[in-house]
């Protein structure tokens, strides 16, 4: 056995199944205390909605928590977002002016105030209206000359975030920051704004078997020996995920 580093969404990946995730949380605990692995948690969640989840769920506390789509990266026991990420982000983002060309577009109903942060910009679009309002807004934003990504997911949440943000980029910030190989990373999930941590990515990935329909196309579409799909649910994924790939 040797130290890894597992970067985990929460909701219908780690959360989900509570037998399951006590099951996982003992065996990282105690993997993590014996040879020194590393949890990171990576949500679409600000900092305010994985708090509730924290505590409702009774989560072992991460060493790392990447917050708001890969958005906002929080060392353990810091309330301040790592600013050497956010001084990447920065570049080339103009929050103020997403919101302005978007207010016209009658189908973005805009999230609660809680996920608006400072690099993402968050609506509820419907599956229908996205066939035509993603590419119509991709297009208006690209003319405007502004460097963001739009991720839709579930079929419900539309994020536009700096070009430089997603998932798999705070996961290789964080990686490359711990001194951490590719082979030694895993990552787990389970919809669309997962897709960023296993797309071109050298680490290791596990999907869970409950996984939305939106990400297993693309994981069949895209295949790669080095990206595991579990046949058991959320955590259960994760341990079978873990087990196959010999970090447990």
């Amino acid at each position: 056995m040797s130290s890894f580093l597992l970067v985990t969404d929460l909701d219908n990946t780690l959360v989900g199944d509570d037998q399951a995730m006590l099951q996982l949380n003992q065996q990282l605990s105690q993997h993590r205390q014996q040879y020194g692995s590393k949890i990171v948690y990576s949500t679409g969640r600000s900092p305010v909605r994985y708090q509730q989840l924290a505590t409702a769920k009774s989560l072992l506390e991460p060493d790392i928590l990447i917050a708001a789509v890969g958005t906002e990266i929080y060392a353990k026991g810091s309330d301040l977002p790592d600013p050497n990420w956010a001084a990447i982000l920065s570049q080339g983002w103009d929050r103020e002016q997403i919101i302005a060309m978007t207010a016209h577009l009658a189908d973005l109903t805009p999230q609660a105030d809680t996920e608006q942060r400072p690099f993402k910009v968050s609506y509820f679009l419907s599956p229908t209206a996205a066939v035509e309002v993603i590419p119509r807004l991709e297009t208006l934003l690209a003319e405007q000359g502004l460097e963001v990504q739009l991720i839709y997911s579930g079929s419900l949440d539309l994020d536009i975030l700096p070009s430089r943000a997603n998932k798999g980029m705070a996961m290789a910030f964080v990686r490359q920051d711990l001194g951490i190989d590719p082979t030694q990373t895993v990552a787990c999930g389970d919809s669309g704004n997962d897709i960023a941590l296993f797309a071109n990515r050298p680490e290791r990935g596990i999907i869970v078997g409950n996984a939305m329909s939106e990400l297993l196309e693309w994981h069949h579409t895209n295949p790669n020996s080095e990206r595991y799909l579990a046949k058991a649910h959320c955590a259960g994924g994760i341990l079978e995920g873990l087990n196959h790939f010999g970090f447990l």
